[in-house]
Parts: C-alpha cells; sequence; structure tokens
C-alpha cells in the first residue's frame, strides 16, 4: 500500500501547488452531518486505502487504514472476542475509522468505555504540505508527551488526511442485560445519576418515547446480582444497535437535529420529543432549547441551514488557538476549508 499513499500525498502536494482546496473523505457518510458544508470541487477519497495493518489480540492493539469500514472491523475482532469499545455508527455498513475518528463519533457506551479519542494509539497521516507524519504509537507503552494525534477526533478532516489508525481494544463483555421501565425523562435522569454512581456493570443508559434503558454487561455474576436488584423489564439489547447506528425511529430525518452536550444533572428540556442518552451527558433535540446549561455545547446535528455555523461560538483565545493548529497543519488552508467553522 506504499505506492497508494505516495499517491495520496502526491495529491495533496499538486493541491498545494495549485491552491486548489480539497474535500477529504472516506464513506461520505458523514457529509451532512457534523459540520458546515464543505463547497469544494475537487475531492480526495481515501474509502480504496482501507485494510487492517497491524493487530495483536494478546496485546488488546489494531491498526487500520483510514478507508477500513468499522464494520470490517468489528468482524475480525468479533472473531477473537474482542471490540471497538467507543461502539462507533456503521452507517449502513459504509462508515469508516478515518471518518469516525474525524467526526469523534462514539456510541452508547461513551461514558464507561471511553469515546474515540480515548481508543487513539497514534496516527499516520497526511499534512497540508503533503508530509506523511506518524504521531503516536501501535501499542499502549509507546504512548508518551504531547499526544497530538488526539488533535484529529472532531478536526473533520481539516488538520490533515488521516490515513492510519492505531486503537487500543476491549475484550467483548461475559454477559449482557438490558432493563428497561417506563418513566418520566426526569424521573429517569434521577435514577441514571443514582445508577452511574454506583460501583455495578453498566455500560449504557438511555431515555427515549417515555422509557428508561438500562445496559449491564461484564461478568455474569455482576450483571445478574445488579439486575435483580435494579428490576425492571428485560428486554433484548436491540436499543444499543440502534442509538449506535442512529436507526431508532426517534432519528427519522427530520428538518433539524441538534445535540446538547452537558453534564448528567443538568435540568431536563421540556420538548416532548427528544432523546436522552450517555446517562444524561447527551441530549439529542428537534429544537434548540431556550437556554445552555452553564459549560455545556450545543451543536446542529444535522438538517437545517448547513452554510452557516453550526457549532457553539468560541471565544477570542480558542479561536485563536484553532487558528493556530490550522496554520501548523495546514498552511495553505487547502484542507476541507470551512468545514469546521466559516474562518477556519
Amino acid at each position: 500500500m506504499t505506492d497508494a499513499l505516495q499517491q495520496l500525498a502526491a495529491r495533496v502536494c499538486a493541491a498545494k501547488a495549485d491552491a486548489t482546496p480539497l474535500y477529504v473523505h472516506g464513506g461520505n457518510t458523514k457529509k451532512h452531518l457534523l459540520g458546515r458544508t464543505c463547497s469544494v470541487e475537487r475531492t480526495l477519497d481515501i474509502s480504496k486505502y482501507r485494510g487492517i495493518s497491524h493487530y495483536q489480540p494478546q496485546e488488546l492493539v489494531i491498526s487500520a487504514r483510514a478507508g477500513t469500514p468499522i464494520s470490517e472491523l468489528e468482524s475480525a475482532l468479533a472473531e477473537q472476542g474482542q471490540m471497538l469499545p467507543f461502539e462507533p455508527p456503521r452507517f449502513a455498513g459504509q462508515a469508516t475509522i478515518g471518518g469516525t475518528l474525524a467526526g469523534n463519533l462514539s456510541g452508547p457506551g461513551r461514558p464507561w468505555l471511553g469515546s474515540i479519542r480515548d481508543s487513539v494509539l497514534g496516527v499516520q497521516l497526511i499534512n497540508g504540505s503533503g508530509q506523511i507524519l506518524e504521531f503516536g504509537g501501535k501499542v499502549m507503552k509507546n504512548v508518551a508527551g504531547y499526544d497530538v494525534s488526539r488533535l484529529q477526533a472532531g478536526a473533520l478532516g481539516t488538520l490533515g488526511v488521516i490515513c492510519e489508525v492505531h486503537l487500543k481494544i476491549l475484550p467483548l463483555p461475559e454477559a449482557s442485560v438490558t432493563l428497561t421501565r417506563d418513566t418520566s425523562p426526569d424521573e429517569a435522569l434521577a435514577l441514571m445519576t443514582n445508577y452511574a454512581g454506583q460501583p455495578k456493570p453498566l455500560t449504557g443508559a438511555c431515555w427515549v418515547n417515555g422509557k428508561l434503558y438500562l445496559r449491564l454487561a461484564g461478568a455474569a455474576s455482576a450483571v445478574e446480582h445488579t439486575a435483580q436488584i435494579w428490576g425492571g423489564d428485560r428486554v433484548d439489547g436491540a436499543i444499543w444497535t440502534q442509538l449506535q447506528d442512529m436507526t431508532h425511529s426517534f432519528f427519522t430525518p427530520s428538518a433539524e437535529l441538534w445535540r446538547l452536550a452537558t453534564t448528567p444533572t443538568a435540568p431536563c428540556s421540556d420538548q416532548a420529543d427528544q432523546c436522552i442518552d450517555w446517562g444524561g451527558s447527551q441530549r439529542w433535540l428537534r429544537t434548540p432549547p431556550a437556554s445552555i446549561p452553564q459549560g455545556a455545547h450545543l451543536n446542529l446535528f444535522s438538517g437545517g441551514d448547513r452554510q452557516t455555523e453550526v457549532k457553539g461560538k468560541l471565544d477570542q483565545v480558542q479561536q485563536t488557538l484553532q487558528l493556530r493548529l490550522k496554520k501548523a497543519f495546514d498552511p495553505a488552508g487547502i484542507l476541507n476549508p470551512g468545514r469546521l467553522y466559516s474562518w477556519m
């Protein structure tokens, strides 16, 4: 795959020489999600730069080229009884590991199992000058110092073309049980906060359509003991897959979908149509809330006018830091310009 990597680097070099911006993408499943519309004609498709390049089940690490589908990674890991702890959305099998990192997307187990940012050990990328760079390492003991590779999480391809990702992984749980009960959103938040503070094998907590769902996963004895104490109806775990892949009926396409990242104890929105995930830390809303809790972050996840700013406004210091990073990684500003912010 060395020739393919050099060809990608040559494309970036040519774009810089011509001062022609590039729209970088893999499976292109997130074109209308997360960030602004990238109005760039020339594309750099990395979906064919794919495949698992390094896998050590005993060391709980795996490396894959950026165009590798999430579903392909999960299949290889499942054969060894292992998993991607951050439970990324697969988007009908088209989502790639590079795009997942660029979008910083994690599933329902995020508060307990960590985000993709937490799982990244290192990356290989091509910067805006066409240089092939390596950051971090392939195993946990090699990761030291300032972890530049994690800057790629959520950068939406504006800080480099992600070519390869090195990740830590986890064993699949021995047992898993999903409990549910009817509650109001306020009651659900109180229960989620209470349960999250207990030393129990909780790996998922959400509320949607009037029901609270709790996922217990881990050692069979601990899961069964906790399920008996907490009570509730036992159901299959389909809700977690639906949340992970955003195929639940709540996510049926509509005009707008807002994502509020906040503290689990923040007051509930009075909106009837909402989904509360991550034990209360992630709130999905159809319209923006009347007020945003202190320290919370609100962004227009999908739908709406994506030519305007879709993320919260940064203060002057934060904006200056973002621009400095962009200048360091992409001095000519050719990689996904305007995708994250209009001014970057």
